[in-house]
């Protein structure tokens, strides 16, 4: 491939979608830059405080565990609020949760403002999704989300890189930079993304629509996004389990936690490096295809772990689930905005991200206690079996909600009908963690998704 044409498929990759759409991208990417908190917090409580490996990872499950709570909360909050609204004020949460972490001490004290920051930073992520189906053409949510999944993981690289440069300064300057950056993030959102939240439609007589009323409990009535979110909570299971039970697998065969650090650091640099790639050779084939492929792959990904003996070896397995990764996170996204209604998008998402967060608690948990009971062999049998579970699911359970017009309202939605913003917005128009290596507490990247 000829260097013009890499440069016409980066140009057709980025090009078209709407000036509010790279606000909201570089929002993400300021936070993520900055995300200090999660990436070197199990070093901060076990390193610099003492506290022991167990307080630790119960520490990271309590941020799991407000996720859970997050989630359905900035779900309805987006719908009834706005989506700039509970984006700001979520933002200034984390931000506020960072920044007590600077100061407090106590060992519970910590533990309640991880809960409340892992409640924050959940609670706004139904808001950014639901904004990335508003403003983008249906025909070009997924590769929005692909995008703005790229700008996370771009961050997180470079808080990574950065954090470990600057550790020198102290984990609790980390922590004031996550703070300021989160809040930074929020101004970016407050003055230049406008509000997307769809008004209230009018029927021919110029008289509003009464919308029916959507409930969480309405949205779990919804059978097709119902089988979604339970499959999406099967892959989502795979894709945590590594996070903790690699580096115990690794060390179990005599590997230093510096090799993990090398093997697990392949993820990101995957993503970084090809999700823009990966997305523009996956964006014509259908969604129901793409997420049993994508859930094929962490089955092998992740079931050859078992198999692997080396440092390579582990960082092949670490590339094939990876590149799952790319593939489900902006086909799940995109899949769960295609499902919800334009009025409830919010508690669509907001429900999705809770199958992540879900994920979050339990997977590690259950992990550990897989590896130092029947073995990691087992884990790894385990989180193929339940890889191939899904696919069979998406195949079987999915085709038909994700293909029918009827059901579909991307099919009729095209780029007329994307949000046109304000006038700034109409100039332009051409959605898991990082690991603390030295601890076994280790957890996956921000779950978003994409959370995106």
């Amino acid at each position: 491939m000829s260097i013009d044409s890499l440069r016409r498929s980066a140009r057709a990759t980025v090009s078209g979608l709407p000036q509010g759409f790279w606000w909201l991208w570089l929002s993400t990417l300021v936070n993520r830059t900055g995300a200090f908190v999660l990436t070197f917090l199990s070093l901060y409580l076990t390193v610099e405080l003492g506290h022991s490996a167990w307080f630790a990872g119960l520490v990271v499950a309590l941020h799991g565990l407000g996720g859970v709570a997050g989630s359905p909360l900035g779900g309805a909050l987006t719908d009834r609020w706005g989506r700039r609204p509970t984006m700001v004020t979520m933002h200034l949460g984390a931000a506020a949760c960072a920044a007590a972490l600077a100061v407090v001490t106590s060992a519970w004290a910590i533990a309640v403002v991880v809960l409340l920051m892992g409640v924050a930073m959940q609670a706004v992520r139904p808001s950014i999704n639901a904004t990335i189906a508003d403003m983008v053409p249906a025909h070009d949510v997924r590769r929005a989300y692909a995008l703005n999944y790229w700008a996370l993981n771009l961050g997180f690289a470079i808080a990574s890189i950065g954090g470990g440069a600057a550790i020198f300064l102290g984990y609790r300057t980390l922590f004031v930079v996550d703070a300021v950056a989160t809040v930074l993030c929020a101004v970016i959102v407050f003055l230049r993304l406008p509000e997307t939240r769809p008004e209230a439609r009018v029927d021919t007589a110029g008289e509003p629509v009464v919308e029916a009323e959507v409930s969480m409990l309405t949205v779990l009535r919804d059978a097709p996004f119902r089988t979604l979110v339970l499959l999406n909570l099967l892959v989502c299971v795979v894709f945590t389990a590594p996070w903790i039970g690699l580096p115990l697998t690794m060390a179990g065969q005599g590997l230093s936690p510096s090799s993990y650090g090398v093997v697990i650091a392949v993820n990101g640099i995957v993503i970084v490096g090809f999700q823009l790639l990966v997305n523009r050779l996956t964006e014509k084939h259908s969604p129901v295809l793409l997420l049993s492929l994508s859930s094929l792959l962490f089955a092998v990904g992740t079931g050859a772990t078992a198999l692997a003996g080396s440092s390579v070896a582990f960082a092949v397995t670490v590339v094939v689930w990876t590149v799952g990764e790319m593939i489900h996170v902006p086909t799940n996204a995109a899949a769960t905005a295609r499902l919800a209604p334009e009025h409830a998008r919010g508690r669509y998402q907001g429900v999705m991200g809770m199958s992540w967060a879900v994920a979050g608690f339990v997977a590690p948990i259950a992990a550990g206690a897989i590896v130092d009971g029947p073995g990691p062999g087992v884990l790894w049998a385990a989180t193929a079996a339940i890889g191939v579970l899904a696919a069979v699911g998406y195949l079987t359970r999915l085709r038909t909600a994700l293909t029918d017009d009827a059901h579909a309202a991307d099919d009729s939605y095209d780029a007329d009908d994307s949000y046109d913003g304000d006038d700034s917005c109409d100039a332009d128009k051409a959605g898991g963690i990082d690991p603390a290596v030295a601890a076994p507490t280790v957890t996956p990247k921000d779950q978003d998704p994409v959370n995106v």
